[in-house]
């Protein structure tokens, strides 16, 4: 069993006993976290929808972003990452749900370097937070990797801040 597979039994198990369901937006990883969940039988008691929207189009159809944060942020920021996390929740059954938005590369620029990835965390009658990580310039596919256990991780400490 993988890193990541034993993150998501563990998600799974908490989400079942504390009944929460959960969302995904995901742009950079395209997938790749609902993926992970829905690998694990089970999931479906606990796993509502993901939402991937790769383009600027599909997040703001899909996910409401406002095309003003998009012109003053960028794609790559904390604040779509909220807008998305919270388009997430609002657009789903969901109860708990992780965004992520980022430069998994190759490449990147000077302000938004390879390997930076914004997430947002939003639940259901609580406050979304954001935080990026900067991953550095590990080549795509480990970009992507590190992003889903963060990911992952973060929805399993949303799940811990519920039951206090």
């Amino acid at each position: 069993m993988t890193r990541i597979d034993e993150i998501v039994r563990q998600l799974i198990d908490i989400a079942r006993k504390d009944e929460v369901f959960l969302a995904t937006a995901e742009s950079c990883t395209g997938g790749l976290i609902a993926g992970a969940i829905t690998e694990i039988p089970g999931s479906s008691d606990v796993f509502d929808r993901g939402f991937i929207t790769y383009s600027n189009a599909a997040k703001q159809e899909m996910l409401g972003i406002r095309p003003e944060t998009l012109d003053i942020h960028g794609a790559v920021s904390e604040e779509i990452a909220r807008e998305m996390a919270d388009g997430a929740l609002a657009r789903s059954g969901a109860t708990l749900a992780v965004s992520v938005t980022g430069v998994a590369g190759p490449g990147g620029s000077e302000h938004k370097p390879e390997g930076r990835v914004c997430f947002g965390i939003a639940r259901s009658g609580g406050e979304t937070g954001t935080e990026t990580i900067e991953f550095g310039a590990l080549g795509r596919a480990n970009v992507r990797q590190a992003t889903v256990a963060h990911a992952l991780s973060l929805l399993i400490a949303g799940l811990k801040a519920q039951e206090r």
